[in-house]
């Protein structure tokens, strides 16, 4: 085999390499858009139900606060009527109490708190005052918190991916420059450089999740 001949088949295969390398770079060039882009709408998604479950959480507050002000509007009545041992009306406002608010209410009075000076001031003290509302509120501010915290990751991901996408590029560049060059060791130097550079940000693709639309 004659140099020439030498010489032109590792022409050949340096070109065949840089081909591959410009082939699989521009695929993963693609995926790794599309995967920015999913990731981006995912955290926008995480982002709308943060702002919906934050906004039912306040307005399950409002409706906690206005049943708390009931209780007590109902409760100060009562303790004044009974202070006036005006039995008749006390009833009338023990019979409106909300259902919430009685057993709080009975769990006090069992505590004798005219005799008992270790009785809670109020039975809103009491672990038996709880409302559905106000754990409503709880939960839908957890649910809000969570879904925070998944739009920051949800950044993040896409934020990789696109400098994934901008590393392939740098690849893309290496292979399509080494066909330029005419000093053989000139070429396989960069084009091994972007195959380096693609290997690389392979093995650290391989470390990310991914979302897939089907």
């Amino acid at each position: 085999m004659t140099d020439a001949t030498r010489a032109a088949r590792a022409d050949h295969r340096l070109e065949l390499a840089a081909v591959v390398l410009l082939a699989i770079a521009a695929v993963a060039t693609a995926w790794s858009s599309y995967q920015s882009s999913r990731w981006h709408g995912k955290q926008a998604q995480a982002q709308s139900a943060s702002i919906a479950a934050r906004v039912e959480s306040t307005r399950a507050s409002g409706v906690a606060n206005r049943q708390t002000q009931i209780d007590v509007a109902l409760f100060t009545q009562w303790v004044d009527a009974y202070a006036r041992e005006q039995s008749e009306l006390a009833s009338f406002y023990r019979q409106r109490f909300r259902e919430e608010f009685t057993p709080a209410f009975d769990a006090w009075v069992a505590t004798r708190p005219l005799r008992n000076s270790d009785a809670p001031l109020s039975p809103f003290a009491l672990p038996e005052y709880k409302l559905a509302a106000t754990a409503e509120a709880a939960t839908l501010e957890a649910r809000a918190a969570a879904a925070s915290n998944n739009v920051g990751t949800y950044i993040q991901r896409a934020d990789n991916y696109v400098l994934a996408v901008v590393l392939f590029a740098a690849a893309l560049f290496f292979a399509g420059i080494s066909t330029r060059m005419r000093a053989r060791g000139m070429q396989a130097a960069i084009l091994g450089l972007g195959y380096v550079l693609f290997l690389g940000t392979v093995v650290w693709l391989a470390t990310f999740p991914i979302d897939v639309s089907v």
